[in-house]
């Protein structure tokens, strides 16, 4: 086995147990504040395991792929934070904070 090949072999092993425990904190998350985090783990891991696949097989059409993940990861995490956010201030019924 090559060097690369068990770098790459190494690097999923831990990105796939990244994503396993990432997962359960998605499905275990008593908040959605919680769950909305470990989304946002599950998406960089898919980014970091696309980037691994371009830089062992230097094939460069991939990269769009990995912008595009990272756009609706962001946009995402920040509509549903907008939306805890108005709910929250919602839940005030006009405290100061």
């Amino acid at each position: 086995m090559s060097t690369a090949g068990f770098l790459l072999t190494v690097a999923l092993a831990v990105l796939g147990l990244s994503l396993l425990l990432v997962t359960v904190r998605f499905v275990r998350g008593p908040s959605a504040l919680d769950r909305l985090v470990s989304l946002d783990a599950i998406v960089a891991v898919i980014m970091c395991a696309l980037m691994a696949h371009v830089a062992l097989t230097r094939d460069s059409a991939t990269v769009p792929a990995i912008v595009a993940v990272s756009l609706v990861g962001f946009l995402g995490s920040s509509t549903v934070a907008r939306f805890v956010g108005r709910r929250r201030d919602a839940g005030q019924d006009g405290e100061d904070r």
